[in-house]
């Protein structure tokens, strides 16, 4: 069973950084892409970003050229650094693995708050 550990999240003022990191462990597959979602109070989860193992990345427009994801295979983590943030970016942040053997398999993190202040 994979487990995802999440860490990073925070208090933050307005136009600071955050970085979030999460690390998969346990399982005997390959990730095949590895990605962030948030959900803020009251509104549906959303995509955040994501990454393949081959580096392809995606992003939600509202993120792009502020926030980054990357990934080191070897270490099975997913990172996500956050610039610029603003108060709508508050919400708790799901790292997300997807393994695809035959069927598609999606785990997720608990989940880390991240709250930025005006």
């Amino acid at each position: 069973q994979l487990q995802l550990v999440e860490s990073g999240g925070g208090s933050v003022q307005a136009g600071g950084s955050l970085r979030l990191s999460c690390a998969a462990s346990g399982s005997g597959f390959s990730i095949n892409a590895m990605g962030w979602y948030r959900q803020a109070p009251g509104k549906q989860r959303e995509l955040v970003a994501t990454i393949t193992s081959g580096g392809n990345t995606r992003y939600t427009d509202s993120m792009k050229g502020r926030f980054t994801i990357s990934r080191d295979n070897a270490k099975n983590t997913v990172y996500l650094q956050m610039n610029s943030l603003k108060p709508e970016d508050t919400a708790v942040y799901y790292c997300n693995a997807r393994i695809v053997a035959g069927v598609i398999y999606d785990y997720w993190g608990q989940g880390t708050q991240v709250t930025v202040s005006s």
